[in-house]
């Protein structure tokens, strides 16, 4: 049966996609992966028989009624009808994904745009140069806890950086529980247990960051091909990348692992994320409801469990400052988006967090790239 094909299951197909798959079966479609979005509903997708060109039919258009969910992505499983010379194919459903990371696109509008679908490690990559920040590293960690990937964090160009160990010991309090690794691909270092580890057989990874981190360059040493993926010197006054990556495109490794390289973020705005921040920081939920007052703010009020923890040294002030900032912005969204959390609409509660911002343990609200 093609469900059981051997090809389809190198690229992560199993037994519990084909019980997914089974009704679409039935109506006499065939499962694809989607391997590369070539342009607005087209796409080329991975069949038992090789790769093809798909395009959405138009009552799949019409159904997903620009739901930005709704359509194919990167990593997506589908229903597809291939043509009879088996070159093309039309796309009738969308299987429901394991897993879907996903930011809030760029410029003033709320709208999701999705990076990766189907994904089983999401690697948030920094760069150890001037690409280097540790508060887009929380705000990628929160999107990965979000779209039900296991993160990973990644430290690259650690050859152009003395300090390493120090750094991921930093992030490590940032980020507890999170693996930190530390990688150079011009010294190699990190690399082989980095495939080891995770470049398994069936495995989806997706790899994220700002441009200039070295995601292509970590993705063609795992691919042992320097030309797999496209990649560019950074910019000297400020290691920014030249976005060498223009789409995404999910690619097999050597060791059966698959992998999908996305295009630099230099701006990353979390999407309805409101339930993975407090998942992201379970610790400081944690003494908020030790709070004498069930509506403390963390300011001034006495009895506050927050304050005194930091105070004693407990939270590191950064790690602080990155949950009320992403608090705000989750409850500043839209209403359309998100509905406000208690302290969002409780009476005066902007007021308070702006005061918030001159207090010691709200610092200043840096921008990402700062």
């Amino acid at each position: 049966m093609v469900n059981s094909d051997d090809t389809l299951r190198t690229y992560g197909w199993d037994d519990a996609w084909a019980a997914a798959f089974a009704p679409h079966a039935a109506a006499g479609y065939e499962p694809a992966r989607v391997v590369v979005e070539l342009r607005r509903h087209y796409y080329a997708v991975q069949t038992a028989s090789g790769e093809v060109l798909g395009e959405l039919t138009g009552k799949f258009h019409h159904a997903a009624d620009r739901d930005a969910r709704a359509y194919p992505a990167v990593g997506d499983w589908v229903a597809v009808q291939i043509s009879s010379d088996r070159a093309r194919a039309q796309i009738h459903a969308l299987l429901p994904r394991r897993s879907c990371f996903s930011r809030q696109a760029a410029g003033e509008r709320q709208v999701e745009q999705i990076v990766a679908t189907n994904i089983d490690t999401v690697f948030l990559v920094s760069g150890l140069d001037a690409n280097y920040n540790a508060k887009r590293i929380q705000r990628f960690f929160v999107a990965a806890r979000d779209s039900g990937a296991q993160p990973v964090i990644i430290l690259n160009k650690s050859d152009l950086c003395e300090d390493a160990e120090k750094i991921r010991a930093e992030i490590e309090l940032l980020v507890p529980g999170i693996p930190v690794a530390i990688t150079s691909t011009y010294t190699r270092k990190g690399l082989k247990s980095l495939a080891e580890t995770y470049a398994l057989p069936g495995r989806t990874l997706a790899f994220v960051g700002s441009s200039g981190a070295g995601k292509s360059t970590l993705i063609n040493r795992l691919l042992k091909d320097s030309e797999a993926m496209p990649t560019g010197e950074v910019r000297e006054k400020d290691s920014r990348g030249r976005h060498t990556t223009t789409r995404r495109e999910l690619t097999q490794t050597p060791t059966g692992a698959l992998v999908i390289d996305t295009p630099g973020m230099r701006e990353f705005q979390l999407w309805d994320a409101k339930e993975a921040v407090e998942d992201a920081y379970p610790d400081i939920v944690n003494l908020a409801a030790q709070c004498r007052f069930s509506r403390c703010t963390h300011l001034t009020e006495p009895g506050c469990a927050i304050r005194a923890a930091l105070e004693a040294g407990t939270i590191p002030p950064e790690r602080l400052d990155s949950y009320f900032k992403l608090k705000a912005e989750q409850a500043a969204k839209s209403p359309k988006q998100l509905k406000p959390g208690a302290h969002a609409s409780a009476p005066g509660w902007r007021k308070k967090a702006e005061e918030a911002k001159t207090r010691p343990f709200r610092h200043r609200q840096h921008s990402e790239d700062e």
